[in-house]
C-alpha cells in the first residue's frame, strides 16, 4: 500500500510535532509516523525546564545564553547554531505560552523562571534564572500542548508504525540521492507501507538504550541515526554522549536538574558538599560532564556512601515541604517510589545515568540533513531533536538546551520544509520499495535457531557502561569496538521466538538492536581516534583539551570492518576557545 503526503515526519517528540504544526499551518499535507502513541514520547520525561533568555526574574540577554552554550560544549559548538538557538529560543517560548503551555507564574504572572547548571550571568559570572518550567513536568506539558495544536490544525497522525527504511530517488543519500519518503511497519498487523513526500524530517530521539544504565525510555534506540547511517550518510560526534549526573541509584531513573537549581545539594558519605572541590564558583550548577565526574572521583577515592561505597547523595529536605510539593513534585514521588527513600527527611541515593547524545545525524541551521565535510545538502531530508547534530551542544549540553534545541530548529525544520515542498515535485519510488526490507524481516523471523536478542542487548549495554561511560582510556575503547564488531557478527544469525504478525514487538525489538550496534560501532570507534579530553569525552590517557589537532567534528561513515572517520571545522563567530573553568 502506497500513502502520499508532500511532507513526513518521523518521531512525534517535541521537535516532530513542533515542525508538523508549521507545516500544517503553511497548509501542506503533512503525515507523523511514530511507533509510540505520540503523547508518550519521550519529550515527556524532561521534567526541569526549557531556557530562554527572557530576564522575567533576574537580568539576562541571549548573548550570555549563546556564551554559556559555547563554553558548556567546551568550544566545540557551532557558534552561528548556538546564536540561532539562544535568539529563537525567546519567541518559541512565547509561542508555546500563547498556545497555552501552563508555565510556572511570578507573583506578578510573568513566566517563573528557575536556576540550571552551566547557566550564567554576565559572560560567566554567577548562575543566572533563565529555565522556564512547568512544576518538574515541563517536558510533558510540552508534548501535550504541541500534540493538542496538532491536532487542530489537522495533522494526520500514524500511530504505532515503525520506520524500517528511507527511500531515495536518483541515489543513495550519501551519493546525492534526494529523499522520496520512508517504510512503514504497522504494528497492528506486520503490514509494509510506502509512504512517499517530497520532504522527510527525522526526529527519531537518542539512543541512550545502549547502555545498562540510562534515562532513556525503552523505545530509544537511535533508529532514525542508524537508518541514515545505513545509506551513507555519516553521524556526527558520536563520541560525546552525556551522563546525566543525578539518576537514582542502580536504575538510572532521572532525578531533574530543577532539584539543584532549587537549592539541592550534593553530599557524600561524610555529609560534605563535595562539588566545592571541583566547581567552587557553581558548586552543584557546574554543566553536568563536570558533576558526573566529580561523583565518580568521589565513589573511586573511597567517600561514596552505602555499603559498597557506590552512591552520593542528593539532599533537597532543607527546601521545605511547600518548595519540594509545588516545585519537585514527580522526582521527589520518583525517590519514595523506587527507593522507599523520603526526601522531605533524608537524602536521596543517585549516581550518574546515561542521558543524551550530543551527536547524530548532521545538519545545517536550516534542519537539512548533509552528507560531507562540506556540507552538501542531502535534498528533501531534514532531521531535528536529538536525533540530529546541528551542532549546538557540542561535546556537552547544558541543561534545559534539549527543550530548547527541539523547539527552535523543530521548527525551523517545520518552515524549511514547507518552502521546500512548495517547489518541488513528487519523487518517484519503486512500486516494490519495502521489498529489500521485508525479505529482511522475513529472515529475521524465519530462523529456526540462532542468537537471542536479549542475550545480544545485555552484552552490548555491558561494554558500553563499562567502556565507553564517563571515564574512558584507549584501552577500554578498543575493548568496546573489538565487543561490538564480534556482537555484530552474531547479530548477523540473530533470531526471534514469536514468528506472527500482529503486535511482534519480539521482531520490532530484534531490529532495534541492529540500531543500537550501528551507533555504538560509530561512538566507539570516533571516541578511540580522539586522542584528547573535551566535555562529556573525558580520556584518562589524554586528560588535556587539544584545540590544535582536535578542535574539529567527527564524521562516521558505515564500513567494513568498521566506520571510515572523517572530520570538518568547528564554526567560530564570536569567542575564542579559553580554558574552561567554573
Amino acid at each position: 500500500m502506497q500513502i502520499d503526503h508532500d511532507a513526513l515526519v518521523v518521531g512525534a517528540g517535541g521537535a516532530g510535532l513542533f515542525a508538523a504544526l508549521e507545516l500544517a499551518k503553511s497548509g501542506v499535507s503533512t503525515g507523523v509516523l511514530t511507533k509510540l502513541y505520540p503523547t508518550r514520547s519521550h519529550t515527556g520525561a524532561a521534567q526541569g525546564g526549557v531556557c530562554a533568555a527572557l530576564g522575567n526574574v533576574e537580568e539576562d540577554h541571549w548573548e550570555w545564553h549563546m556564551f554559556d552554550t559555547v563554553k558548556g560544549g567546551d568550544y566545540l559548538v557551532d557558534q552561528d547554531a548556538a546564536e540561532v538557538l539562544a535568539r529563537e529560543a525567546v519567541e518559541c517560548i512565547i509561542d508555546l505560552e500563547h498556545m497555552g503551555l501552563p508555565f510556572n507564574r511570578t507573583p506578578d504572572g510573568k513566566i517563573d523562571q528557575r536556576r540550571f547548571g552551566g547557566h550564567t550571568r554576565n559572560f560567566g559570572e554567577g548562575p543566572v534564572r533563565r529555565a522556564c518550567f512547568a512544576a518538574d513536568r515541563t517536558g510533558h506539558m510540552i508534548l501535550q500542548t504541541l500534540y493538542q495544536n496538532c491536532i487542530k490544525a489537522g495533522v494526520r497522525f500514524y500511530d504505532e508504525y515503525h520506520v524500517v527504511d528511507l527511500l531515495f530517488e536518483g541515489g543513495d543519500g550519501g551519493d546525492g540521492g534526494r529523499a522520496a519518503g520512508v517504510v512503514g511497519y504497522r504494528i497492528a498487523d506486520g503490514e509494509l507501507h510506502t509512504f512517499r513526500a517530497k520532504a522527510v524530517l527525522l526526529a527519531t530521539g537518542g539512543n541512550g538504550r545502549m547502555f545498562r544504565i540510562t534515562s532513556n525510555a525503552h523505545s530509544l534506540t537511535g533508529d532514525g541515526m542508524a537508518l541514515v547511517y545505513r545509506h551513507g550518510i555519516p553521524l556526527e560526534d558520536m563520541e560525546f554522549y552525556q551522563f546525566h549526573p543525578t539518576g537514582l541509584y542502580r536504575l538510572g531513573i532521572l532525578l531533574s536538574e530543577a532539584a539543584r537549581g532549587e537549592g539541592g545539594t550534593l553530599l557524600n558519605r561524610d555529609g560534605e558538599r563535595f562539588m566545592s572541590r571541583y566547581a567552587p564558583k557553581l558548586m552543584e550548577l557546574a554543566p553536568r560532564d563536570m558533576v558526573s565526574r566529580a561523583i565518580y572521583l568521589e565513589i573511586r577515592d573511597g567517600r561514596g556512601a552505602g555499603p559498597d561505597g557506590d552512591y552520593v547523595y542528593l539532599d533537597v529536605h532543607h527546601l521545605g515541604r511547600q518548595v519540594i510539593e509545588e516545585k519537585l513534585p514527580d522526582i521527589t514521588d520518583f525517590a519514595r517510589v523506587y527507593l522507599g527513600v523520603e526526601p522531605l527527611k533524608e537524602p536521596v541515593p543517585i549516581v550518574p545515568t546515561a542521558h543524551y547524545a550530543m551527536g547524530g545525524i548532521p545538519t545545517d541551521l536550516r534542519a537539512r540533513v548533509v552528507r560531507d565535510e562540506r556540507n552538501a545538502v542531502v535534498d528533501g531530508l531534514f532531521a531535528a531533536g536529538e536525533a540530529a547534530c546541528v551542532s549546538v551542544h557540542g561535546a556537552n549540553r547544558l541543561g534545559t538546551n534539549s527543550l530548547v534545541d527541539l523547539l527552535v530548529f523543530g521548527r525551523r525544520a517545520g518552515r524549511e520544509m514547507a518552502a521546500y515542498c512548495r517547489v518541488a515535485e513528487m519523487p518517484a519510488v519503486a512500486a516494490d520499495a519495502p521489498a529489500p526490507v521485508r525479505a529482511e524481516l522475513d529472515d529475521l523471523r524465519g530462523r529456526p535457531r540462532g542468537e537471542s536478542p536479549a542475550v545480544l542487548r545485555t552484552e552490548l549495554q555491558a561494554t558500553m557502561m563499562a567502556n565507553v561511560g564517563v571515564f574512558r582510556t584507549g584501552e577500554m575503547i578498543a575493548t568496546a569496538v573489538r565487543d561490538v564488531a564480534s556482537l555484530k557478527e552474531r547479530y548477523e544469525r540473530v533470531r526471534v521466538e514469536d514468528r506472527g504478525s500482529v503486535f511482534n514487538t519480539d521482531l520490532l525489538e530484534a531490529r532495534e538492536l541492529g540500531y543500537l550496534l550501528d551507533g555504538a560501532e560509530a561512538m566507539a570507534h570516533s571516541a578511540l581516534a580522539r586522542t584528547e579530553s573535551r566535555g562529556a569525552h573525558s580520556r584518562e590517557d589524554f586528560p588535556e583539551r587539544d584545540d590544535a589537532h582536535w578542535l574539529a567534528h567527527t564524521l562516521a561513515y558505515r564500513g567494513e570492518p568498521g566506520p571510515t572517520l572523517r572530520y570538518k571545522p568547528v564554526t567560530v563567530t564570536r569567542f575564542e576557545p579559553k580554558p574552561r573553568t567554573y
